[in-house]
């Protein structure tokens, strides 16, 4: 490996936009392929790392789970794969997303009216909405 083109952990970090224990942690879910190391032990990467990390973190703001980008990598290297197997996996990811609005829309419509119920004054002991977090799941729809 040419050592024009080697970073350290610490500069691959900074370059990358993620700390030191991020580096490592990539590299035990096998996100990050393990590099070479020097004679005295250090790692050395090299400067594709930085793009690899960059397409993890912008996967990840997307909404990728670490499991999923790890489908992603291996699927981007392998020569049977095509922009169609891709796009599938982003219109799944899509779908999971709108379900994920959904479910918080009903949150916070349920929290909503919970927090509606207290005026905001009185002992705990009668706040309407630890009263509601206390009730079962079919009391709370009784409400």
């Amino acid at each position: 490996m040419n050592t024009r083109n080697q970073l350290t952990i610490g500069r691959l970090a900074a370059e990358s936009g993620v700390n030191l224990e991020t580096i490592r942690y990539y590299e035990r879910l096998g996100l990050l392929p393990k590099p070479p190391r020097t004679a005295s032990g250090y790692r050395r990467y090299t400067t594709d790392a930085v793009r690899r990390v960059r397409f993890i973190k912008q996967a990840q703001m997307l909404g990728f789970s670490l499991k999923e980008i790890a489908e992603l990598l291996s699927l981007r290297v392998d020569p049977a794969t095509t922009c169609a197997d891709i796009k599938q996996k982003a219109e799944r990811k899509i779908d999971d997303i709108e379900e994920k609005i959904r479910t918080l829309r009903r949150m916070k419509e349920a929290l909503a009216k919970v927090s509606a119920s207290c005026i905001g004054r009185g002992p705990t002991s009668e706040c309407p909405i630890l009263e509601a977090l206390d009730a079962s799941k079919e009391d709370y729809g009784n409400r």
